[in-house]
């Protein structure tokens, strides 16, 4: 295995771009190591940097990363939240369930349906009442994101 410390180094320079390309190349790396300092990454200044770190858990397929990333599903950036739904969605940890819930009232209609999906992928049955809730969004997308869901969860029943 590839030696991560100057990625991990990496992680804390002043510049953006050094930063969240260190995020990509820790995702890639396969190295639990890297989760942890991902995590961290989670609340960088900059939301390129978060973005890259949750797309990086994703990848490394750690659930030791699920609560980071149920804390950036609070995120101001709406990229951030989209890139922490499909890193929970990778994960597939039941942890995620309530939380995810609670995005299908984001102000982004893209995080709801994402959450929605990442739902129906999850199975869980507690999701069944808010995805009826969101049966009634005012955007399309997430009205159908939520039916497909719902019917994931019914086959799994």
């Amino acid at each position: 295995m590839t030696d991560i410390s100057p990625l991990l180094q990496a992680l804390g320079s002043p510049t953006v771009k050094t930063r969240r390309d260190a995020a990509v190349r820790l995702g890639r790396s396969g190295d639990p190591s890297a989760v942890a300092p991902l995590v961290q990454a989670l609340l960088d200044t900059h939301p390129a940097v978060r973005i890259e770190a949750a797309q990086a858990l994703g990848r490394l397929d750690d659930d030791h990363a699920v609560p980071g990333l149920i804390g950036a599903l609070a995120d101001p950036d709406p990229g951030v939240r989209a890139g922490a739904i499909a890193a929970l969605g990778r994960l597939k940890d039941r942890r995620a369930v309530i939380p995810l819930t609670g995005c299908l009232h984001d102000r982004d209609d893209r995080i709801r349906a994402g959450a929605a999906e990442v739902l129906g992928s999850l199975g869980d049955h507690q999701a069944a009442g808010p995805l009826l809730d969101a049966k009634n969004d005012p955007f399309e997308g997430v009205r159908d994101a939520a039916a497909r869901a719902l019917a994931r969860i019914q086959k799994k029943a």
